[in-house]
């Protein structure tokens, strides 16, 4: 049998935010990733900040900018130097509840962490990861605490 050149790679996605456990879910995808030989695409979403329809953003702000060096950070804190080899890092402007839903039509599996960055404006905007396990078009990872398939209490 051989192989077809026109089928996409497979690609694991994995939402990113800065937090703790999307540096987590980042760890969890390249361990899965080497086992099952699939890329690993890290998201990062960025909007600008809005309170009753306004837009709360100062004039020139680099939003994109700063969301695009969170992602870079997060890698950085991640995997250090030895990045995976076929890792791509995807900035986009948009929801990340939507833009991750839609990266999932086209995934083997999509990884996050349980809470990002939550607490009261977590409450307000809803859960990601909630909505992620529930319509999400690929098996879904979610990765609680700080778990690590680098930790000792990880299975093998």
């Amino acid at each position: 049998m051989t192989e077809r050149s026109d089928v996409a790679a497979k690609r694991i996605v994995v939402g990113v935010d800065g937090s703790e456990r999307s540096i987590a879910a980042l760890r969890w995808a390249s361990r899965i990733a080497s086992a099952t030989g699939c890329g690993i695409d890290a998201m990062i979403a960025w909007e600008y900040p809005a309170a009753y329809g306004w837009v709360m953003a100062p004039e020139g702000w680099p939003l994109e900018d700063d969301a695009a060096a969170a992602l870079q950070r997060t890698l950085d804190e991640a995997f250090g130097q030895h990045r995976p080899a076929d890792l791509r890092a995807i900035c986009r402007h948009g929801s990340a509840r939507t833009l991750l839903l839609n990266a999932s039509k086209d995934a083997e599996m999509l990884i996050v962490g349980s809470r990002g960055h939550g607490g009261f404006a977590g409450l307000l905007l809803g859960s990601v990861s909630a909505a992620c396990a529930e319509h999400a078009a690929c098996p879904v990872l979610v990765v609680h605490g700080d778990s690590s398939p680098n930790s000792e209490e990880s299975v093998s």
